[in-house]
């Protein structure tokens, strides 16, 4: 069954650049599901500044990047 969904254009940027290879929208969002850090992606932290939140992300994605290159490897 496939649902519809709406997300800000932040949150939808966010969420591509979560994405890996191929993997599907609904593959990454449970995968971040999963690892409880959904939250961080759709912006659910108003008292984080923009600043802060944009770093945080990118923090986040460096540590994912970092477990799956030790991961292939």
């Amino acid at each position: 069954m496939t649902k519809t969904i709406s997300l800000s254009d932040e949150a939808y940027d966010l969420l591509k650049k979560m994405k890996l290879g191929k993997e599907s929208f609904s593959d990454t969002i449970k995968k971040l599901a999963e690892r409880g850090k959904l939250s961080e992606v759709l912006d659910l932290y108003p008292e984080i500044k923009d600043e802060e939140y944009e770093e945080s992300v990118k923090e986040l994605r460096k540590k994912i990047d970092a477990r799956l290159k030790d991961t292939i490897i």
